[in-house]
C-alpha cells in the first residue's frame, strides 16, 4: 500500500447494536470515541430510514454533532447521506454548520442509496433514484459553492471549502467516472451484488474497473481520494469470530431472503463469509484475508465495519483495538496516538 501521505484508517458503523435506538446511539458513540483513542483517522456513519434491521440512523448530522462534542481529532464522515430523499439546500446548511462547530472535521459523503422500499414515503420511485440523485447533487454543489439559489439568495454561512471534502458513493463504473469528473472522493462499498453471468466474481474484479474509470476522469492535478469500506471483525480467538459470524451473517441472509434480494437457500457459514465479503478471525487471519483484496493497493483510506457480523458491543471495541494494533500497521498505517497512551476497553 504505497501511497502519498500513507494509508488512512476509518471506523464505519451502521448503528446496529442490539437494543433500543438510544442504546444503539450510546454504543456507537462509545465505539467512535474508542476508535479515536486508538488513533483512527475517521469515523463514518450510514443514514437509513425506517428499516431498523438495515441501519439505525435517519439523522446523521444530528448524531455527528454529538460525536463532535465528545471527540477532538477524529474526522466525521457521512457514508452516506441519501441525497434523493433530502433537500440539497438543507443538506448544505447542516453540513456547513457541523463542519464549523467541529473545527473542520466533516467528510461529506452522498449517494443515491437507501432501501428501494423507503423511496415511496418521500414521494419518489426507486426507479428514478439515479436521475433525482444527479439533479440534487448538482444543486448541492452549487449551494456549497456559493452560487445564487432560486430567488437570488446565497447560503449563510458560506463555506465553499467543504467541496474539497465531498465524497460520492456508487456501485457502478459510470458512477465512479462521475465522481472523478467533479473531483469528489470515491466511496467503495464493503460488498455489492455480482453482475449477471459472473456470480463468483471477487469484489476486486468488480471495483477495479470503477477505480480505473475514477482515476481517468479526475481533473488534472486533483489528488485521488479512494475509500474502501470493508467488513472486518477481528477477535482474540477464531472460535469467537466464527461463533458471532454464524449468528450475524445468517440473520442478515434471512433479511435479504425476506426482502427478495437473496435466494431462499441454506448456505454454509463459509459460503456466507465469501458471499458477503467478510474478513474475520485473528489478527493474522484478517491480515492474510485483506492482502488478497487488491483494491486496497490503490485505496487511500480503509474503513472497517463489523456489519454484517454485528457482534456484541464489547467485541466491537476489542476489534477496534486489534485493527489499530495489529491489522492496519501491516498495511503501512501508523497511529497518531502513541502506543503507551492508547486506552483499552
Amino acid at each position: 500500500m504505497s501511497r502519498a501521505g500513507g494509508l488512512r484508517l476509518g471506523f464505519f458503523t451502521r448503528l446496529l447494536d442490539a437494543g433500543s435506538a438510544a442504546e444503539r446511539y450510546r454504543c456507537a458513540l462509545a465505539q467512535i470515541r474508542h476508535a479515536e483513542a486508538q488513533g483512527f483517522d475517521s469515523a463514518w456513519v450510514a443514514q437509513h430510514h425506517f428499516h431498523e434491521g438495515e441501519g439505525g440512523l435517519p439523522s446523521p448530522f444530528v448524531f455527528l454533532a454529538q460525536v463532535a462534542a465528545l471527540t477532538t481529532r477524529i474526522r466525521l464522515g457521512t457514508g452516506i447521506v441519501t441525497l434523493p430523499m433530502e433537500l440539497p439546500i438543507r443538506v448544505a446548511e447542516d453540513a456547513i454548520v457541523l463542519d464549523l462547530i467541529s473545527g473542520g472535521r466533516l467528510e461529506l459523503g452522498v449517494g443515491s442509496g437507501g432501501n428501494p422500499e423507503a423511496f415511496a414515503a418521500f414521494g419518489l420511485r426507486d426507479a428514478d433514484r439515479r436521475t433525482v440523485f444527479a439533479e440534487r447533487l448538482a444543486e448541492l454543489i452549487d449551494a456549497l459553492g456559493g452560487k445564487p439559489l432560486r430567488g437570488g439568495d446565497r447560503l449563510y454561512p458560506q463555506h465553499p471549502g467543504l467541496l474539497d471534502r465531498l465524497w460520492y458513493a456508487t456501485f457502478s463504473v459510470e458512477g465512479a467516472r462521475a465522481a472523478g469528473r467533479i473531483g469528489a472522493g470515491l466511496l467503495l462499498s464493503r460488498t455489492q451484488p455480482r453482475p449477471e453471468g459472473a456470480p463468483d466474481a471477487t469484489l476486486a474484479e468488480i471495483q477495479d474497473p470503477m477505480i480505473d474509470a475514477y482515476l481517468a476522469a479526475l481533473p488534472a492535478g486533483a489528488e485521488p481520494r479512494i475509500l474502501a469500506s470493508r467488513s472486518v471483525f477481528v477477535a482474540d480467538r477464531r472460535e469467537d469470530a466464527m461463533r458471532f459470524a454464524d449468528i450475524g451473517l445468517r440473520r442478515h441472509h434471512a433479511r435479504l431472503v425476506a426482502a427478495g434480494r437473496a435466494p431462499d437457500v441454506h448456505p454454509t457459514l463459509e459460503e456466507l463469509i465469501r458471499r458477503q465479503d467478510v474478513h474475520l478471525g485473528t489478527v493474522e487471519e484478517v491480515i492474510a484475508s485483506l492482502r488478497r483484496d487488491r483494491v486496497l493497493d490503490r485505496a487511500t483510506e480503509l474503513a472497517v465495519q463489523v456489519h454484517s457480523v454485528d457482534p456484541p458491543h464489547p467485541y466491537v471495541l476489542r476489534s477496534i483495538e486489534l485493527v489499530a494494533q495489529g491489522v492496519a500497521p501491516a498495511f503501512g498505517w501508523r497511529s497518531a496516538i502513541p502506543a503507551e497512551t492508547r486506552r483499552v476497553a
